[in-house]
């Protein structure tokens, strides 16, 4: 099934599912328990918003190899964490706008997994049940500040640097899935998330042996090489095999 979030022309933020281009309304909870109603709303009318707002967004930092090398940093041993705030957050179509405080901002297209519900301590073999489903995201970052600070915060934590969506697809494999990143129509990234080196279940289990994780948090799994930078003008396009794809057009930020 695929979730979302979305808003008509006159109305409220809404949740839904997805059907052959149809929106059904979800009424309940969506981590608690809901209904589906029958899908009647055609998906080209709406505005799709981000698909959830998390209270948290756990990042982890060079989860595939060659993404590593081309960074010319060491593979971990351990997963890397960060977080970016939730105020990063942006929907599909929205625009990334570039801080005047950098000179270099890179995309990185990135599996996220969205949590549904509360956990510690959870093992690797039991993770799939705290787990709703998956979205896409670009962890947007200010290249030259991540050098500079030498902590990734601010680089990674700037308003519109962390577009998400289109939807929460609650069925697909997370280990052998395809994600290709485009810019302006030119293939930068192509990689298979078979490449991680921890996988998503090995993710879950160290992140709850360091935080609780709660209903709706977000956790990006890491970027694949072929990161690079963007201008004003450019269009950047993730693609995740059986989810869809998330584009964001590239603005000045003033």
């Amino acid at each position: 099934m695929k979730v979302l979030r979305y808003k008509t022309r006159d109305g409220s933020p809404q949740t839904g599912w997805l059907q052959e281009g149809q929106i059904g309304l979800l009424e309940g909870d969506l981590f608690e328990g809901y209904q589906r109603k029958e899908p009647a709303i055609p998906l080209e009318r709406v505005q799709i918003l981000p698909p959830v707002l998390p209270g948290k967004i756990i990042c982890v930092g060079r989860n595939y190899p060659e993404h590593a090398k081309e960074m010319n940093a060491e593979i971990p041993r351990i997963p890397i964490l960060f977080l970016k705030p939730p105020s990063a957050i942006i929907g599909p179509g929205q625009s990334i706008e570039l801080p005047l405080q950098s000179s270099q901002v890179e995309y990185e297209g990135e599996l996220a997994v969205v949590i549904g519900k509360s956990a510690r301590h959870t093992q690797a073999d039991d993770a799939r049940r705290i787990i709703f489903g998956y979205t896409i995201a670009n962890d947007v970052t200010a290249r030259d500040l991540q050098r500079a600070d030498g902590q990734w915060t601010r680089a990674k934590g700037f308003d519109t640097f962390c577009p998400l969506g289109p939807w929460i697809d609650t069925d697909i494999d997370p280990y052998d899935v395809l994600l290709t990143t485009h810019v302006n129509g030119q293939m930068r990234q192509m990689s298979s998330t078979r490449d991680m080196i921890f996988p998503v279940f090995q993710l879950i289990s160290f992140i709850t042996s360091v935080m609780t994780l709660e209903a709706g948090d977000v956790i990006l799994t890491g970027t694949p090489a072929g990161v690079g930078p963007v201008s004003a003008g450019d269009v950047v396009k993730v693609t995740i095999e059986g989810i869809g794809e998330l584009v964001s057009p590239v603005i000045a930020g003033g």
